[in-house]
């Protein structure tokens, strides 16, 4: 069975229009048994949680992503407050993108400094997003000791040396359906070099939806193709695969109750 460590069900036009349940009945029938749905601001938290429901196969996060900071500044007390609820079992998502919005680069810094600091006091993992900013994302989970909450970096596209130096504090690494891309050579060569042990796989639909689905609005239900891809490099099973990455995500995420 797989897991999609990172999705937006609430961004999915489908789910807008009908209700979560048929999104999540496909996802069953292609062997995912869990996903994570993750709020890209403070207001968007709650928004994502009414369209969502309670799903016994759906956990929750909730942060500020840095690509949406123009509008609004972090309210850490609120952060704080949200992450404390017993379903979000990570903080953000946030981190730095620098690909995007060069002026508001020192504004990212002190909101996901924050992210990090409220991580550790709650003592729930981080889930970043970092483009184009590597010295700058590793040194600021070193300076603000991630290790002790840990996370993942996800939809990952960065350079392996940017990969092996989270690993070294305990990060894992997730995937999305960008490794099937044409272009993305570059990307599966460092896939390959990664550990099964320290992968995550995701859709972060309803966006990058993976080949053969290009073109299509991404759903949980394409996670199999990211595990299929990701296999074929390792030269494994996608079952292995599977239960590999299912096994590191309830061990990332473990306030997540695994559905027996």
């Amino acid at each position: 069975m797989f897991v999609d460590s990172h999705c937006h069900l609430d961004k999915i036009k489908e789910v807008q229009t009908n209700g979560v349940g048929p999104t999540l009945a496909r996802a069953e029938q292609a062997g995912v048994e869990h996903v994570l749905c993750v709020a890209v601001t403070l207001d968007d938290y709650p928004v994502m949680r009414r369209a969502i429901g309670e799903q016994i196969n759906v956990s929750f996060s909730c942060g500020l992503h840095p690509l949406y900071m123009k509008d609004q500044q972090l309210d850490v007390s609120k952060l704080t407050e949200l992450v404390r609820d017993p379903q979000v079992v990570a903080v953000g998502e946030t981190g730095l993108d620098y690909f995007y919005d060069k002026e508001f680069h020192a504004q990212q810094q002190s909101s996901f400094e924050q992210h990090i600091r409220v991580a550790c006091e709650i003592e729930k993992p981080l889930i970043i997003h970092t483009r184009d900013a590597h010295a700058d994302t590793i040194r600021m989970l070193r300076e603000g000791s991630a290790e002790h909450c840990g996370g993942v970096l996800h939809c990952f596209t960065e350079s392996l040396r940017m990969a092996e130096e989270a690993m070294e504090i305990g990060f894992y690494i997730s995937i999305s359906g960008i490794v099937t891309f044409a272009n993305a050579d570059e990307l599966r060569e460092t896939v390959k070099k990664i550990p099964l042990e320290r992968l995550l796989i995701e859709t972060d639909s309803p966006w990058l939806a993976p080949v053969p689905h290009r073109g299509k609005e991404n759903e949980p239900a394409f996670v199999h193709e990211v595990a299929r891809c990701v296999a074929a490099l390792h030269g494994v099973s996608v079952e292995q695969v599977a239960e590999v990455t299912t096994n590191n995500f309830y061990t990332l995420f473990n306030s997540v109750k695994k559905i027996i």
